[in-house]
Formats: C-alpha cells, sequence, structure tokens
C-alpha cells in the first residue's frame, strides 16, 4: 500500500505516517474498505508464509511501538471516561490498554521462541486429572510470578482429549504438517475495554493466520490513531487495517466476499443480527439455523456473572476485604465489564449474610463515583431500577454519571427477573439467597444448579470460601464439584474470574459447545498464548486475603503509578522498575 496518503484523509502524507481507513470522526466508505479488503488480501499469502524469525522480529518491533505509544493511549482513554489524569483510577486505562496488549506481545514472542527452539509451545505443565488434561498457565514466567504471587490459572481442556494429542495439537498453525491457508479476518472491536480489539487482532494473526481489518467502535473510535501508532509495523506490512465507522461498515466488512472469518465482541443481540440478520427473516433464520454467513464466526459477549458467597467463619477483617472484592468486581471501568459481578448469591440461613452486604455497602459509599460514558447506561440503569423498590443507591453521581446500586434479597425462584436474564452493564450489581439447602455442600451444589440453568450466559463464574471451610472435607469436595461442573469460560476461587483476562495468558470465552444458535456468551477462545486447542474452561484461583492491596481493587490508591511501571517492565525488565513498584505497592 501506498503511504503517500492517509487512507480517506484526503491529504498527502508522508510514507512512515500509520493510516488508519477514515477517521474518529468520519466513516470509511465502501470504496475505501474495498481497496483495504484488497490490500489485505494482497498480503495474506506473504503473512502465511512468513517464519518465526521474521514473526519474532515483528513482535519485538510491536513491542517497542506499543510502548512508545501508549501513554498517549492510556491518557486519552482516562480523559473520554472522564477520569482526571492524577486520579488513581487513571491507572484502569494504563492497565486495560497499553499494558495488557504489550503483555499480549511479550507472551507470544514466548511462545513462538519455544516452538522454534523445541518444537511447541512449552506451558509450566501438562497432566491428566480423571478424564481431562489440565495445563498449568500461571505463573509462567519471572513476571508472572512478580506481579501474581500466590495466583494461578489452569486451562482445563475438554474431557476425552488425551495428554499426548493435546500436545500434538498445541500450535496448531506452527506444525510442519499444517496446510496454511491465506485468509482476512474482520474483527469488531469492543467499545469498552481497548486492549480488546488489538488482542484479538493478534489472536487472528499469529493463532490462525490470517491478515485482520479491525473495525474501532464508536464508543472508542478517538483510539484509532493511538493503536494506529502502536500497530504501525503491521499496517505497513500490509497486515492489519484499521477501519472507523458504524453498523453500516460493520454490515460490509462481515458481508464481504473476501473475508474469511469473523471475531465479534459485543452482545449477543448484535451477534445475531450479524450472523442471521433482524426482524421477522432473521427470527425464522435463528430458529432454521440459516445463518446468512457463511464463515467462521468466533466471538466474546458477556453473561450475567455470578459470586457465590460460601458460609464460613468469616471476620471483620475478611469480611472488610471481600466486600472491596465485589464492589470492585463493579466499580472497575464503571461497571462496563464483560465480567462485572452481576448477581451475589447467598444461604438465607448465613449469620453474616447481611454483615457482608453492609461491607459491600461501605465499599460502595467509599467509591469515587464515575461517569457512565458508554451508550444506553441510563435506560438500562432503569430497566433494573425500576424493576425493585428495594433498590439500593450507594454512591454519589457525578455529572454524566449515575449512583453505584445494590438490589438485595431478589426472589432466587423468580426465573424471569432481568437480574438474572439480562447483562446489567453499568453500575448495578444484585443479590439473592437460596434458603432451601440444609447444609454448605447443598448450598453450594444449588447455587451451581442456578448459575448454570438460571442465569444468562456462561463466560465467568467466582466462589468465595474461607480456607477454613475448606479444611471441611465435605466442603471441599462440594467446591471441587463446583469447579468442575460450573458451565462458565473461567471459574475464579477467591479471586475475581475477570482477573483471568488480566493474566492475558490463559485461553479467554465462553464456556465451550455454545451454538450459533443459542450462542450465549459466544464461540472460540482470544487470548491462549501457549495456543492450546480443545479448551473447555480456564480455572484461576488467588489467597483469600493477600497481605498487599491487589491493584484491581478501587481501593487500590497507587494505580495510576503502578500500571505504566507494569507496561515499563514488559520490554525491560529493569531493577529500578522494580523497586519503583515496590514502593507504589507498599504504599496503596
Amino acid at each position: 500500500m501506498s503511504r503517500t496518503a492517509s487512507v480517506g484523509a484526503g491529504e498527502a502524507r508522508p510514507d512512515t505516517v500509520p493510516v488508519t481507513v477514515g477517521t474518529p470522526d468520519r466513516e470509511a466508505t465502501t470504496a475505501e474498505l474495498d481497496v483495504a479488503i484488497a490490500e489485505l488480501r494482497a498480503g495474506a499469502a506473504g503473512w502465511c508464509a512468513t517464519g518465526i524469525p521474521e514473526r519474532l522480529a515483528l513482535l519485538a518491533e510491536l513491542q517497542r511501538t506499543t510502548h512508545a505509544a501508549g501513554a498517549g493511549w492510556a491518557a486519552s482513554a482516562a480523559a473520554a471516561k472522564g477520569i482526571a489524569p492524577d486520579s488513581h483510577l487513571a491507572g484502569e486505562d494504563w492497565g486495560t490498554g497499553p499494558y495488557f496488549v504489550l503483555r499480549n506481545l511479550q507472551l507470544l514472542h514466548t511462545t513462538l521462541t519455544d516452538i522454534q527452539e523445541t518444537g511447541r509451545p512449552r506451558p509450566p505443565a501438562m497432566r491428566t486429572e480423571g478424564a481431562r488434561v489440565v495445563v498449568d498457565v500461571v505463573p509462567g514466567d519471572r513476571l508472572d510470578r512478580l506481579i501474581h504471587t500466590g495466583l494461578t490459572a489452569e486451562a482445563w481442556l475438554q474431557p476425552g482429549v488425551s495428554l499426548d494429542e493435546a500436545m500434538a495439537r498445541m500450535g496448531r498453525s506452527y506444525r510442519s504438517d499444517h496446510e496454511r491457508v491465506p485468509g482476512v479476518a474482520a474483527v469488531l472491536g469492543a467499545g469498552n475495554v481497548s486492549a480488546i480489539g488489538p488482542m484479538d487482532a493478534l489472536y487472528q494473526l499469529f493463532a490462525e493466520d490470517r491478515v485482520v481489518v479491525l473495525k474501532m467502535n464508536p464508543v472508542n473510535a478517538y483510539l484509532g490513531p493511538h493503536l494506529a501508532a502502536a500497530f504501525a509495523p503491521l499496517i505497513d506490512a500490509d497486515l492489519l487495517r484499521i477501519v472507523h465507522g458504524g453498523a453500516d461498515v460493520g454490515r460490509h466488512l462481515t458481508e464481504h466476499a473476501d473475508i474469511d472469518a469473523i471475531h465479534i465482541t459485543g452482545s449477543d443481540r448484535t451477534h445475531d443480527a450479524i450472523v442471521f440478520g433482524t426482524g421477522e427473516e432473521g427470527r425464522q433464520r435463528r430458529a432454521e439455523g440459516r445463518p446468512r454467513i457463511d464463515v467462521p464466526i468466533t466471538s466474546e459477549l458477556g453473561d450475567v456473572s455470578p459470586v457465590i458467597v460460601v458460609p464460613g467463619p468469616w471476620t471483620a477483617k475478611d469480611l472488610a476485604f471481600q466486600g472491596d472484592h465485589i464492589a470492585s468486581m463493579l466499580v472497575n471501568n464503571a461497571g462496563f465489564n464483560c465480567v462485572a459481578g452481576d448477581v451475589i448469591i447467598q444461604h438465607r440461613a448465613w449469620s453474616k449474610r447481611r454483615a457482608l452486604l453492609d461491607a459491600v455497602r461501605d465499599s460502595f459509599r467509599r467509591a469515587t463515583p464515575r461517569e457512565f460514558y458508554y451508550p444506553g447506561a441510563e435506560e438500562r440503569y432503569e430497566l433494573f431500577v425500576s424493576t425493585h423498590r428495594q433498590a439500593e443507591q450507594l454512591s454519589e453521581a457525578v455529572e454524566g454519571g449515575l449512583p453505584f446500586t445494590l438490589i438485595p434479597d431478589v426472589d432466587p425462584s423468580a426465573t424471569d427477573d432481568v437480574v438474572f436474564t439480562t447483562e446489567s452493564f453499568c453500575g448495578v450489581i444484585s443479590e439473592t439467597a437460596l434458603d432451601a439447602p440444609r447444609s454448605v455442600p447443598d448450598f453450594i451444589d444449588e447455587a451451581v444448579q442456578l448459575c448454570n440453568e438460571q442465569l444468562w450466559g456462561n463466560l465467568s463464574a467466582t466462589l468465595l470460601v474461607h480456607p477454613r471451610s475448606l479444611a471441611d472435607p465435605e466442603v471441599a469436595a462440594a467446591i471441587d464439584r463446583a469447579v468442575e461442573q460450573l458451565r462458565y469460560g473461567t471459574v475464579g476461587v477467591n479471586l475475581w474470574a475477570g482477573i483471568g483476562f488480566v493474566f492475558v495468558s490463559p485461553p479467554w470465552g465462553a464456556y465451550a459447545g455454545n451454538e450459533l444458535t443459542d450462542i450465549q456468551s459466544g464461540l472460540g477462545t482470544a487470548h491462549n498464548t501457549f495456543l492450546l486447542e480443545d479448551i473447555e474452561k480456564t480455572v484461576i484461583r488467588g489467597p483469600w486475603r493477600p497481605p498487599l492491596t491487589p491493584p484491581w481493587l478501587h481501593t487500590h490508591s497507587r494505580m495510576h503509578r503502578l500500571s505504566p511501571l507494569l507496561a515499563d517492565l514488559t520490554v525491560d525488565f529493569d531493577p529500578r522498575t522494580l523497586a519503583a513498584m515496590a514502593w507504589h505497592g507498599l504504599r496503596a
């Protein structure tokens, strides 16, 4: 592609300036999109023929350009969300933007190096447990051991896949017997977390061997120039195009004859509109299983994410920490996360039930008010609050914002209640209590049943259980049973399931087995830097009450200082950076 002009910009530019198709203020035209796809199609065969040494060099260059673009990227995202530069919350967009992408690049570089040296990716350990293979993923390197002390992540493969088969299928695109077929993928980017689109593009490139047209979401289209700078080496090599526009642009891309695969991040409604169409025809096609699009489609679509609270001997300190833990699942990114905690599930007879809710209330009251920047938040908020008289507004609301709100004591038998059927995707969290179980193991079993059969979606679920409760063999067995039986893509034990996304290396996506006609939380996987196949779920675990404040808690006062240092560590493991991190970590 000629670099004499920025596509759609209408003015001459130097050769070295990265380009986007359209601008944040102007949708790409159909003609511009067709040119972009044609350029990618021309580059696709060359990408399939690119060897590992060249890919490693490209990843190293991307680390350099992404790190250079990071400060502007993070600052723009924070400003768009109404976060002051000196607020601790400014660290969120450093972490969920440049750091995640830099970590992704670093981990891919490690995996490709391992493939070059040994013929396959090298996760920390792989073993057979019962009928399945379990792959240890975190901790995987010295950065994991430094910043994720005491945390673990495992990838559980689908039952029936043997250890030999799992090892043979890893890194499929890099196996000598794999036929590489050039392809162009359309990635429809997310508007809430700025790293999602770039990371999905990296997965298509380095795991699936496809070049990518990445459509910016209109909500964060302002990031287009920053991503173009970060990914300039991909753009210059005709491996990536970043395009701007709304539904019409998305429709043109997904229906284009030269698009070979589609990845969607959004809602199930958006997915169904793309795959089956809208109106009566769309409903009929979905009912009959007749998609309009005949290419592979993967997706990540959110869910109603449960937090199962196991009764136990919780102390005042336990209640305070877990109150912050639960509240942070909603406060983070103002609740605009597909993994935000949506429904707290408790035992009605537990003596600490009210005390835990009070701790959650107190945490919300201490939280910094947030702007609700995502379109439709007010309507979704009103949908939840107007149907629940017991809704409690627990924080101040800034201009352009809404208060964090708790809806306690929702009847668990009201199966069609909106809190069970609809992802709030705003500052609302609900609580329900089960009163039928006679014992803690019974409660755990019934909570799992409620999650699997009553809550919409299957992306992520969190279990909170006191270590002394786990000392009871029956409770421990019930927790093991829950982890196995929960039909969710990521299950967290004493750790917000959303941290599975933060780790970057584990597979991320819905529970295996969804279908296009009943998509739930989506199909396929992302991240997955060990390039595993046949994934069922990811299981993550953390300490009950860590000695230092985790950086994902909204109470971490130094997040804006810590997150840029984490980004620095991905490109230079400098002892001075480590010392600065320790300083801020101890003072959080």
